[in-house]
């Protein structure tokens, strides 16, 4: 009974999310389709994450690489973890976070060596400056967008994508700067900023990060509730 509850507080959560992106995206003039929604199910039950999907919810984040969805694989991707990743997860339908050249140099082969289709990917932007979180310095991010773009037949270059700083101070500032960094990107390789990606807001951020461009946020704790790790056992 209180696991039946819990998953549908988590629909009932979906569809207000839902709503409020709506919202969103009225309020800054743009039409909601342009937004992709992205459910951040880390460390969830697949019953859960069924739940949400029976509801009608098709797009999920994840690394930990759960089940038949399409996925979207989200978090620090290691460049030793590439073959299997791309091995074992079919239906997986783009990489949130390329941010460096071996990684899309690995990616770019392994994509080849399966025969898999061309697969879109994200290049990351750090806009918050923090060495805690991933991804390329803006200044870098033109040269690794062109790396990607010209240099990997396998990728698919898909958009931008940042994480703000955690407490949100800086989030207008992080979501400014994803921005220039697009245009700059468009510029220089002759693509249109309206064809080009911006992941950018999460549950504590979308509705703003929509306002200011987002087409895809990424929405975990909001709809999920919390995450939940395993407990390291004791020795």
């Amino acid at each position: 009974m209180a696991a039946a509850a819990v998953e549908n507080v988590a629909v009932s959560a979906l569809r207000s999310v839902v709503l409020r992106v709506r919202q969103a995206a009225e309020r800054s003039g743009r039409n909601p389709s342009q937004i992709r929604l992205v459910a951040v199910s880390k460390t969830k039950p697949i019953s859960l994450i069924r739940q949400v999907y029976d509801a009608g919810h098709r797009r999920f984040g994840e690394n930990y690489l759960p089940e038949d969805i399409e996925w979207h694989f989200i978090g620090h991707l290691q460049s030793n973890k590439v073959k299997s990743l791309l091995a074992g997860v079919p239906n997986l339908a783009l990489v949130e976070g390329v941010d460096n050249v071996k990684l899309a140099n690995h990616l770019d082969r392994a994509v080849s060596n399966l025969g898999r289709n061309p697969l879109k990917v994200l290049v990351q932007v750090n806009t918050s400056g923090e060495e805690s979180k991933s991804g390329v310095d803006p200044s870098g991010c033109v040269e690794l967008a062109k790396h990607v773009k010209l240099q990997c037949p396998n990728l698919v270059l898909s958009g931008l994508m940042t994480i703000g700083m955690r407490d949100y101070t800086s989030t207008p500032e992080n979501f400014r700067m994803l921005s220039k960094c697009r245009t700059e990107v468009c510029k220089e390789l002759g693509m249109a900023e309206e064809n080009f990606e911006l992941s950018m807001g999460m549950s504590g951020d979308f509705e703003q990060a929509i306002e200011m461009g987002s087409t895809n946020v990424r929405v975990g704790s909001t709809i999920f509730g919390p995450r939940e790790y395993p407990k390291k056992q004791e020795n």
